[in-house]
């Protein structure tokens, strides 16, 4: 079993930047990867940025490619996301996602287990 607990998230004006981290427990994960989703209100949960355990190879949503990264501690067992000239189209809940298959990052099914996800509110 895997525990994930989101943290950073509030409300910040267009333009602001935010630090989301997502720590995770009850396994290790050397061969994992982690990802980030959102979901807007009405709208289905979206990809956002993922990052290999081992390696450190990162994958981006065209949406956020050059204004959010991506990165890990590995002892800590915590995943962050920088995110900055946040627009307010970056407004949702931003979960975290732990995979331990074979598969598209980018597809949502591809992860096993996920966080409570965080509130991230830009105002314009």
């Amino acid at each position: 079993q895997v525990q994930l607990v989101e943290s950073g998230g509030g409300l910040v004006q267009a333009g602001g930047s935010l630090r989301l981290s997502c720590g995770a427990s009850g396994r290790t994960f050397s061969s994992y990867v982690m990802g980030w989703f959102r979901q807007a209100p009405g709208k289905e949960r979206e990809f956002v940025a993922a990052i290999r355990w081992s390696g450190g190879s990162t994958y981006y949503a065209d949406s956020v490619k050059g204004r959010f990264t991506i990165s890990r501690d590995n002892a800590k067992n915590t995943v962050y996301l920088q995110m900055n000239s946040l627009k307010p189209e970056d407004t949702a809940v931003y979960h975290c996602a732990v995979s331990s298959k074979v598969g598209s990052v980018y597809y949502i099914h591809t992860y096993d287990y996920w966080g409570q996800g965080t509130q991230v509110t830009v105002s314009s």
